[in-house]
């Protein structure tokens, strides 16, 4: 997934100044850096991030899984964000003397945990704190919302074979967006699968027979996508009719990386969550 969850700081021994020049590796870095006021100091990002719209014209460094050390290298960065992968990335970054920070997936609370480190490390901490505190309260308020509906079971599939239902990859329960399920009144049907995006067969969704399917395992590039296309989609899913979630309506074609990307965009994904859910609520 493309996320940001918790922050080591293995910056030299002495910062004291806050960065100028910040370059992100991952979509969610880069939006809680724009929603904590630091865009500004933005001077390169991954080449997923496409929010906010002032990220088109930034210079990109590559994917989050490879990002370019010369790209990162000639942008003179104060301060690099990077997935924490065993790809050497950061020991190269190290030997040019340019200032990491790394970055680990995880749950929802790791989340948070995220972005106030990256306030505290623009020099914004209390500007963080109230971000996070803006953010719970509003998924409190959802939580609460939805507590007396019903439990409905929900499938969200993040990969597939394109055309096909086959190939399947799910949200299980180490990712962050099985909380924000919850939070929106549902159940993941996968809640019990100890790997966080699991490979599922078409006939563990049979057997499982979700109330909601979410779909946007063949739209992972996000941008550009017609509703065309997510009806095709909604019509492969009807070729499957005994579904409790095909048989009631209730498949849904999703490309936005409100879904795929855990920082402060995280409520839109929990309200649209809730509307998939619970229809009658009149979200």
């Amino acid at each position: 997934m493309r996320g940001i969850v918790l922050l080591l700081f293995t910056l030299p021994l002495g910062w004291a100044a806050p960065p100028h020049r910040i370059v992100s590796t991952a979509p969610s870095v880069t939006e809680s850096l724009f929603a904590l006021g630091l865009g500004e100091r933005v001077v390169g990002v991954s080449t997923y991030c496409h929010y906010p719209p002032e990220t088109a014209s930034l210079p990109k460094v590559g994917t989050y899984l490879r990002p370019n050390v010369e790209r990162i290298a000639a942008l003179q960065p104060d301060l690099v964000i990077l997935l924490k992968q065993p790809q050497g990335v950061e020991e190269q970054l190290r030997r040019l003397a340019l200032p990491v920070l790394l970055v680990e997936h995880g749950d929802l609370e790791r989340m948070f945990a995220a972005i106030e480190a990256i306030g505290e490390a623009g020099g914004v901490a209390a500007r963080a704190r109230e971000l996070t505190g803006r953010i719970r309260a509003r998924l409190d308020e959802i939580r609460t919302r939805t507590r007396r509906r019903p439990r409905r079971s929900l499938l969200f599939v993040v990969g597939r074979t394109p055309g096909r239902l086959e190939g399947l990859i799910a949200v299980g329960r180490g990712s962050y967006l099985n909380a924000i399920i919850d939070i929106a009144g549902g159940r993941n049907v996968l809640a019990d699968s100890p790997v966080d995006y699991p490979k599922i067969s078409l006939e563990t969704v049979l057997a499982r027979n979700p109330d909601v399917i979410v779909d946007m395992g063949e739209m992972a590039e996000t941008k550009g996508v017609t509703e065309e296309r997510k009806q095709q989609v909604v019509a492969l899913w009807r070729q499957r009719s005994s579904l409790q979630a095909v048989a009631a309506g209730r498949v849904y074609a999703v490309a936005s990386d409100i879904f795929v990307v855990p920082g402060p965009r995280v409520v839109e994904a929990a309200e649209a969550f809730a509307r998939m859910l619970h229809p009658e609520a009149g979200w």
